[in-house]
C-alpha cells in the first residue's frame, strides 16, 4: 500500500498530516492526574485512557533513559488493542510522540529493536483496520488512517536502513575489560535478545554469551518450573538446551518486565503520577499533592498493562 495512491484525497492529506509529525499540537504536560471512574458532586465525568494519555507528560518521559522503554511498551500495547478507543486528539498525540521516539532512535541509534517491534505491531493493526473498514468504528477519515500506515511503513524503512556508526575512541572499550567483568555485564541483562546482540561484539563475548548457566538463570528468572517441564528441549547428549528453551518459552508465556522508572498510582488519592526521584530525595516531594499520613505506603508502581487496565470500566 505504501507505493500506491489508493485515493486522490490521500495526496491532499499528506501535506497536512506529514503523518501527524511536523505539526506540534498543544498538549498537556502534567506530572499527575486524578483517575476518577464515576461522577461525584466534586467531579463530573470519567477519566479515559485517551485523556490520561493526553494529559500526562510522555513527551518529556521519552527523553529520560529510565522511562524510555516504559513509554515504548505502553505505545506497543495501545497499538495492539486500544488504538481505536482513543479520541481523535489522543490519536494525534500518540503519533506525535511516536514520531519523536523514531527521530530520537534515528539520531542516537539506541534501542532500534524495541521501536522496530512497536512499528511492526502498529502496522499490522493499521492494515487490519483499513482492510476491515466498516466493521469497526474509526475516528477520522479513512484517508487519514491510510496516511498513518504509509508513515509507519516509511519509519520502518528508515530504521531498516539505519547504519550504526563505528565508535572511534582512544579510551577503554569492551575488548579491554577482563573476562569476569564481561561476564558480570551479561548476567545483569534480563532480555535474551540483548545477550545475543552483545555476543556479536567481540569473540570473547560470543563465547560467554553461549554459557548454559547464563541462559539457565535467565529462564529461571522469567519462567516457572512447571513451564520448563512443558517445553523441555534436550540436546543429543541429554542436556537441557537453556538458550533454545528461553526463546521457546517466550512464545508461550510473558517475560518479566523491568523498567528504570514507571508511573505510580496513589491508592489513597486515586492519582496517577510520575515520581521524580531527585525531587523526592531533595525536597521530600511525593510527586503529587498527597493527603495521606504516610504517602510512600500508598504508592504502587504501574506497569504498562496496569496503566491500560486502570481505564477499563
Amino acid at each position: 500500500m505504501a507505493g500506491k495512491d489508493v485515493n486522490p484525497g490521500v495526496r491532499n492529506l499528506k501535506g497536512r498530516i506529514t503523518s501527524v509529525t511536523s505539526v506540534t499540537a498543544c498538549f498537556y504536560r502534567e506530572k499527575w492526574i486524578y483517575v476518577h471512574k464515576e461522577s461525584t458532586r466534586e467531579r463530573h465525568g470519567y477519566c479515559t485512557l485517551g485523556e490520561a494519555f493526553n494529559r500526562l507528560d510522555f513527551s518529556s518521559a521519552i527523553q529520560d533513559t529510565r522511562r524510555f522503554n516504559y513509554v515504548v511498551r505502553l505505545l506497543q500495547l495501545i497499538a495492539k488493542s486500544q488504538l481505536t478507543s482513543l479520541s481523535g486528539v489522543a490519536q494525534k498525540n500518540y503519533f506525535h510522540i511516536l514520531d519523536k521516539i523514531v527521530q530520537k532512535v534515528l539520531s542516537d541509534h539506541q534501542n532500534p529493536r524495541l521501536i522496530k517491534d512497536l512499528l511492526q505491531d502498529l502496522s499490522s493493526t493499521l492494515c487490519i483496520l483499513i482492510r476491515g473498514v466498516g466493521k469497526s468504528v474509526l475516528v477520522g477519515n479513512i484517508n487519514i488512517w491510510i496516511c498513518r500506515l504509509e508513515t509507519v511503513l516509511s519509519w520502518q524503512q528508515q530504521l531498516q536502513n539505519l547504519q550504526m556508526a563505528k565508535h572511534v575512541s582512544g579510551g577503554l572499550t569492551l575488548s579491554d575489560l577482563p573476562v569476569h567483568m564481561l561476564n558480570n555485564i551479561l548476567y545483569r541483562l534480563s532480555d535474551g535478545w540483548d545477550i545475543v546482540t552483545l555476543g556479536q561484539v567481540t569473540p570473547t563475548l560470543a563465547v560467554l554469551s553461549e554459557d548454559r548457566r547464563l541462559w539457565k538463570k535467565l529462564c529461571q528468572y522469567h519462567f516457572a518450573e512447571k513451564q520448563f517441564c512443558r517445553h523441555l528441549i534436550l540436546s543429543e547428549k541429554g542436556h537441557i538446551e537453556w538458550k533454545l528453551m528461553y526463546f521457546a518459552l517466550q512464545k508461550y508465556y510473558p517475560t518479566k518486565e523491568q523498567y528504570g522508572d514507571t508511573l505510580h498510582f496513589c491508592r489513597h488519592c486515586s492519582i496517577l503520577f510520575w515520581k521524580d526521584r531527585r525531587l523526592a530525595l531533595l525536597l521530600e516531594d511525593s510527586g503529587h499533592p498527597c493527603t495521606a499520613a504516610d504517602p510512600d505506603s500508598c504508592f504502587t508502581p504501574v506497569s504498562p498493562q496496569h496503566f491500560i487496565d486502570l481505564f477499563k470500566f
